[in-house]
């Protein structure tokens, strides 16, 4: 197995593991570790085209989520709570200065 085989397993593995914890929201995500779903969709989007593939935001989101975007935020999304977003909000204002 090479190296891309292995990154691309890992990859399904994150996936799968995001999957599984529907329940860690996008914030938690980013205010614990910089990075949530929607930039993974972002992420993978930008690596096919790099490589030459179109893919558009909502089909990335759909490989990333497991499922159309707008399915996936009336299932399982949340209202941020004042702490999240007041956390958001200071990690973003440290980060721009």
């Amino acid at each position: 197995m090479n190296q891309e085989s292995i990154e691309a397993a890992v990859f399904r593995r994150l996936l799968s593991h995001l999957d599984g914890r529907k329940d860690v929201q996008n914030i938690d995500l980013m205010n614990l570790a910089g990075f949530c779903r929607n930039c993974l969709s972002k992420w993978y989007a930008e690596a096919a085209a790099e490589a030459g593939v179109t893919l558009d935001k909502e089909r990335a989101r759909e490989i990333v989520y497991g499922m159309p975007y707008a399915d996936w935020k009336a299932q399982y999304q949340t209202e941020a709570t004042p702490e999240q977003a007041a956390q958001f909000a200071n990690q973003r204002s440290d980060s721009a200065g």
